[in-house]
């Protein structure tokens, strides 16, 4: 019995047509890399379909691996994810570009569009800044290794931003430890945006609460340098307002002690 089956099979297999059996007739011939690539470009400008035009990207680099067709494509199905919202695969895209063709005149705008993704993932304050940092990181990179381009300018534009949410994360926390009255952990913080972020709109207001919080551990030498830094580099701040406002009701007056850490991390900037 098993011999008749084994037999009956053997007939079956021999019945079928011998290409279809070994699926030569289900290759299927690679398409033209300029067809894929234009096909792609049709879908991105014309249709504005962006997930088909990067798959039609990323098919070049599939079937014509190598090629000068695939370089482009590979930048363009970056572009393509960008524009569709697709972050993840747009920053895989460009690192692999970045990667591979590091001498390409592209190479920058690869490098734009890695910062670029994760600049436009940034979230609240509130919540964990880790996207926000690497978006820091990349757009340093475009700046540091592509000065002279068109892309550094608007890499520095998103660095200010990126910068300012950083710190405005820290003040977030800052201010969290002080209505909890750990004011060490409140000036821990603070100190963080005096010294790390001090180019950004946080730090008049970290000034002032530095003030507060010395002045409520009667660290007062500490307190009258914050408000006289304060009012020496930003004297029309309202911020320094309250500040001036809570030494004087402390019987004293903003002094700059020029050994304090305040003093000496405003000098190391040349903001004092």
């Amino acid at each position: 019995m098993v011999a008749a089956r084994l037999g009956a099979l053997a007939l079956v297999v021999a019945a079928l047509p011998a290409c279809s059996f070994f699926g030569k007739e289900d290759i299927i011939p690679d398409d033209p890399a300029d067809k894929l690539y234009n096909e792609g470009l049709y879908l991105l400008n014309t249709k504005r379909d962006y997930r088909q035009a990067a798959k039609r990207f990323e098919e070049v680099d599939r079937q014509h691996p190598y090629s000068e067709w695939a370089r482009k494509a590979l930048i363009m199905s970056a572009y393509a994810h960008y524009e569709g919202t697709q972050y993840d695969e747009s920053v895989i895209a460009a690192k692999r570009y970045v990667t591979l063709h590091p001498g390409s005149p592209d190479a920058a705008y690869a490098q734009y569009l890695i910062g670029a993704s994760y600049f436009d993932q940034i979230p609240d304050i509130s919540r964990d800044q880790q996207r926000t940092e690497k978006a820091l990181q990349a757009l340093d990179e475009v700046v540091r290794k592509y000065p002279n381009t068109e892309y550094a300018a608007g890499a520095k534009r998103k660095i200010e931003v990126a910068r300012d949410q950083l710190a405005g994360k820290e003040m977030d926390t800052a201010r969290y430890y002080q209505r909890k009255r750990d004011y060490i952990a409140a000036i821990n913080r603070f100190k963080v945006v005096i010294t790390q972020y001090q180019t950004t709109r946080h730090v008049e207001e970290a000034l002032m609460r530095l003030t507060e919080s010395y002045m409520t551990l009667g660290i007062v030498n500490e307190a009258r340098t914050a408000a006289a830094v304060l009012g020496h580099n930003f004297p029309d701040s309202p911020w320094y307002k309250d500040a001036y406002t809570l030494v004087r009701g402390g019987g004293l007056e903003p002094y700059e002690d020029q050994g304090s850490w305040i003093s000496k991390a405003f000098k190391k900037v040349g903001l004092g």
